[in-house]
């Protein structure tokens, strides 16, 4: 019996966990293949993208250069938000100080702005991880299903037969049921394996970027005002 066979003349339960199998290799595989798109050039594009902007005179030369570099939009992000904050002058924050996101000073409000632009670059980075996980942790399960209802199935069809057991008559049944199982964990071992090497990748970059935001901070951002010095002790009498 072939395997659109097993399908067509399965029950209902049979088919539904088919049809989840089916629908859970599908939305994986969709994601595999945008995440192996997105992270095409892995860190080293990460690394060239930074490399761009530092090397650049002015933040419209550097937004300019990334958008060759930063296919992937992963660095811009950040960049973005460092220009809005570059566009918005103190002066410009005083007349606008009723508002809470103008208060603090400007190294505060770069780090806010900072966080949203890196944050906004890590979503992107780990979008999709969790439906890999939640389909390589529970596909086995789902096939395994499936094989255990086949079996009950086909062992009360055996029961319901004259002529004695015989070998012959468990064997194809059962067989049959063991599909599920292999349907699975087919499913299963490509977003495992996804997965893990995905999640590799993405916590380099993510190491990178959050390099790259500090850097920002630091040389965009106030230098802090120097500390007053001590008051001068009594001399004793």
């Amino acid at each position: 019996m072939s395997v659109l066979e097993l399908l067509t003349h399965g029950d209902g339960v049979s088919r539904t966990v088919a049809a989840l199998l089916l629908a859970m290799s599908v939305s994986s595989w969709v994601v595999i293949l945008w995440k192996a798109w997105l992270l095409r050039g892995g860190t080293h594009a990460v690394l060239r993208s930074i490399a761009a902007f530092w090397q650049s005179a002015s933040l419209a030369e550097a937004e300019q250069r990334l958008a060759a570099f930063d296919r992937a939009s992963l660095v811009r992000p950040t960049v973005a938000a460092l220009q809005h904050a570059a566009a918005s002058p103190d002066g410009a924050a005083g007349a606008a100080a009723a508002t809470l996101g103008a208060a603090g000073d400007r190294n505060q409000r770069l780090t806010r702005v900072l966080r949203e632009g890196l944050h906004a670059a890590l979503r992107r980075l780990q979008a999709g991880q969790i439906l890999l996980a939640t389909v390589g942790a529970t596909a086995p399960f789902v096939g395994l299903l499936g094989t255990v209802w086949g079996i009950y199935g086909a062992l009360v069809g055996i029961a319901g037969q004259a002529g004695g057991f015989t070998i012959d008559k468990v064997a194809g049944p059962v067989g049959e049921a063991l599909v599920m199982t292999a349907f699975g964990l087919a499913v299963a071992i490509p977003a495992v394996l996804a997965y893990n090497v995905f999640g590799r990748v993405i916590g380099r970059i993510e190491a990178e970027l959050e390099g790259f935001a500090h850097d920002l901070l630091g040389s965009f951002g106030e230098a802090p005002a120097p500390a007053p010095p001590p008051p001068a002790r009594p001399m004793p009498v």
